[in-house]
């Protein structure tokens, strides 16, 4: 029972996300999420009481991924490493939440009307320590002196860019869906446009 509980769950959270991102927080019906699923829509308010709950877990898919991903900042001391990393890791989530990325950039677009405080501000702390860490690395002489602000809001556009703008990627491409190489291709140069950027010396792979 509690493997069914949890596979409803996670299939509600991945219909809603697809709702959310396309119609909103506001015009999206809890009915249409349930017939979407095949699910009941008593099932929906049993696992999220509301709306709310739900655009929250929706929300939750995709920050905790992405609070994730900075690990690597405070895992190696060096840059290459790190900064390599979490590219790759935000390539990975802009492929496997793609929804959920369009949902949160819309919700920050519009000045997150409903983005619960707390993880908001997981995600303001989140910044500041990778700023933080980026500035050491610049201190010791690690790398060039970037504004590490900047440096992070390039990262962000450049990986997120493969969830958000999926239409208009699909449209240059010609492809309904990218593939693997795709992404591949995709965080393999941005690692190489980050670190040449940031006077770092790309590591030599095996």
């Amino acid at each position: 029972m509690a493997k069914i509980r949890e596979r409803n769950r996670e299939l509600i959270i991945e219909v809603a996300s697809k709702f959310f991102a396309e119609k909103g927080f506001a015009a999206t019906k809890t009915i249409d999420i349930a017939n979407s699923a095949g699910l009941p829509k008593a099932n929906v308010y049993y696992y999220f009481k509301t709306k709310q709950n739900l655009y929250r877990s929706v929300l939750e898919s995709i920050t905790e991924p992405l609070l994730q991903a900075s690990e690597p900042f405070y895992e190696n001391d060096d840059p290459a490493t790190a900064l390599e990393e979490y590219i790759r890791a935000k390539i990975r989530i802009s492929q496997t939440h793609p929804h959920a990325s369009k949902v949160f950039a819309s919700e920050i677009m519009h000045g997150a009307p409903h983005l619960p405080e707390d993880i908001a501000a997981q995600m303001q702390d989140q910044t500041t320590q990778m700023c933080e860490r980026i500035q050491s690395w610049i201190n010791q002489d690690l790398m060039a002196p970037v504004p590490p602000q900047h440096l992070l809001f390039t990262i962000w556009a450049s990986t997120q860019t493969y969830a958000d703008f999926d239409w208009q990627i699909s449209q240059i491409t010609g492809k309904e869906k990218l593939d693997q190489e795709d992404y591949d291709q995709a965080a393999d140069l941005i690692v190489k446009l980050v670190l040449s950027g940031c006077g770092i010396e790309e590591k030599e792979t095996a």
